[in-house]
């Protein structure tokens, strides 16, 4: 729940001889400016009993500044930690925040946000006053004021964000896709803008950071709405069990991941200057799955995901980045959870079911921090598969019971993000959770489709000549030779689907196809080197991989090309 405290202008009084509610008036003069110097918003977003995130908005209503400190005593024994957008001190109860570098100038009527972490025992009360440069600014009882609560609560936001609205194009992404053969037909389609190191928040090698990305939503959204799509993606010791996108962050550097990574990305999503976007974030792709499938006494199990079980801080991270991002009125929360052929087997789907529940209700998060989840994130699942069925026999033997099903409980990311997603609501999550599945490459066109069911002779005979995904094996994940553009990405596809989406730009590697060196934290997979007969976590098979590709997330010319030959719908 949402606190406030907000020092406001005088003409919160009621307008003479109107009646109803107080209503908040626009100053209507210089003189009146500069009787009422600044307001306040103070609000505690978070409170987890023991500590609380705290977020300010300063407005200037004097002069114009150059630079600005904002002070304020706590009443109780609160003491301030990581801060944002400010440089913060604290000498015992009072409190001084200074403008960074780059946010010092504060016009006339210009608003300035920061905010901070703190800890407390006892009472958490909202400060009662706050100067601006010495300057008392105006506090009223604050009981309306402040907009959604964090650590949970809906606020203004829409049932499924993609309802209504256009979806942001990637103008990086777009001018690649132009730049290819024949990419023109889809290089006007939106894709997810992927922060995966803490130097993509403010753009690397001259491209397009968080706030040029926002900018440019704004640009393309006229006066309609318009969804922004980014994945959240830098936990410590991320993608425990594939090393092509292993991150820059070290198992135990969950500090830095809160303070150097979703504190700056928060500050910069919760300016006003983005109200008006809907900002869809997903969390974390790979990360709990890969806690519930490749630890302990499993055949799949790698050390580094039992580091990462044990220490946590996959849990804290997921719970951190769902509070801080889910206290923003206008972000839309969708947790990753994996894919129909990672987690659709009975031992694996409700655990991971509970422990999404876990993440979800750590670190000051609760359920209502979560919109929805996602599936098939940067995978080649195929959607739907029309030649077979789960409940399917052949000669009396199940679908289930042949190699490729493999006894899992679905054929395809349909069925299973409307099943999961009805698990997810059983173990706690709010009903109206709705599902977004990545149909960036899973199309499974071109002239190796199958038109129809497979031969009877057997029920591997009848599964592999009928069924779409023409994987070698399920869990192979690399650079999919064969693989296709999928469904183009729409609203509302399906009872209980949000969106179809495209969350990994086509044309964007999985991994390079051997060892490149490099300074983004990126190793060297086997999984994506096209000579490599497999592991336990692929049955020990082939790894299906393209060859001559580049590190993951770069620019992969043939791949991009076999996914527009191979699409299914067809490119006209």
């Amino acid at each position: 729940m949402s606190r406030t405290r907000t020092a406001v202008l005088a003409a919160l009084a009621l307008v003479a001889g109107v009646s109803g509610p107080a209503v908040a008036v626009a100053p209507s003069s210089q003189a009146a400016i500069s009787a009422i110097p600044c307001t306040v918003d103070y609000k505690i977003q978070n409170d987890w009993g023991s500590g609380f995130t705290a977020a300010v908005t300063v407005t200037n209503n004097s002069a114009a500044k150059s630079s600005w400190s904002v002070k304020w005593s706590y009443a109780g024994n609160q003491t301030v930690s990581s801060y944002w957008n400010t440089k913060l001190t604290q000498s015992g109860t009072a409190v001084t925040a200074n403008n960074e570098t780059y946010n010092g100038a504060l016009a006339t009527g210009g608003s300035v946000s920061f905010g901070f972490n703190g800890t407390y025992s006892g009472t958490n009360a909202i400060p009662t006053a706050f100067t601006l440069d010495g300057v008392t600014c105006n506090v009223d009882d604050g009981s309306s004021g402040g907009g959604s609560g964090g650590g949970g609560g809906t606020g203004t936001r829409v049932d499924n964000p993609y309802s209504g609205a256009k979806v942001y194009v990637n103008p990086e992404w777009s001018a690649k896709a132009a730049a290819e053969t024949g990419g023109s037909r889809i290089s006007n389609q939106p894709t997810g803008v992927w922060l995966d190191r803490i130097a993509a928040i403010n753009g690397v090698n001259g491209g397009m950071g968080l706030r040029d990305h926002l900018d440019a939503a704004l640009a393309q959204k006229g006066s309609g709405e318009e969804v922004v799509q980014l994945v959240i993606y830098d936990l410590p010791g991320r993608d425990c069990a594939a090393l092509a996108s292993n991150g820059e962050l070290g198992p135990t550097e969950i500090d830095k991941y809160k303070s150097d990574f979703i504190d700056p990305i928060a500050a910069i999503l919760s300016d006003s200057k983005y109200a008006s976007l809907r900002i869809v974030t997903t969390i974390e792709i790979d990360s709990l799955p890969n806690l519930v499938t490749n630890t302990g006494s499993r055949a799949t199990a790698t050390a580094n995901c039992d580091t990462m079980l044990a220490n946590g801080n996959y849990v804290k991270g997921v719970g951190y980045a769902l509070a801080k991002l889910g206290a923003i009125p206008n972000v839309y929360n969708y947790l990753d959870a994996g894919h129909h052929g990672w987690l659709g087997w009975d031992d694996n789907f409700a655990p991971a079911a509970n422990l999404f529940k876990q993440a979800a209700t750590s670190e000051g998060a609760t359920v209502d921090d979560v919109q929805g989840f996602i599936t098939n994130t940067a995978n080649y699942s195929a959607l739907k598969e029309n030649n077979f069925t789960i409940n399917d026999s052949v000669n009396g033997t199940s679908v289930r019971q042949s190699k490729w099903v493999d006894w899992n409980r679905y054929v395809d990311e349909l069925s299973f993000a409307q099943a999961f997603r009805t698990e997810l609501v059983s173990v706690g999550f709010n009903s109206g959770i709705g599902m977004l599945i990545d149909t960036s490459r899973n199309g499974w066109g071109g002239s190796a489709r199958p038109a129809g069911p497979g031969p009877t002779a057997s029920v591997d005979a009848y599964v592999d000549g009928g069924r779409y995904d023409r994987r070698i094996q399920v869990g192979n994940w690399c650079n999919q030779a064969g693989a296709g553009l999928g469904e183009r990405p729409q609203a509302s596809p399906a009872a209980g689907i949000d969106a179809y989406v495209w969350m990994k730009p086509p044309g964007e590697s999985d991994g390079s196809s051997s060892a490149i060196p490099n300074d983004e934290g990126k190793g060297f997979d086997q999984m994506c080197d096209p000579t490599y007969t497999g592991n336990a976590r692929n049955g020990n098979n082939m790894s299906g991989a393209l060859p001559n590709a580049p590190l993951s997330g770069h620019w992969f010319s043939a791949q991009f090309q076999q996914l527009m030959a191979n699409a299914y719908p067809p490119l006209s």
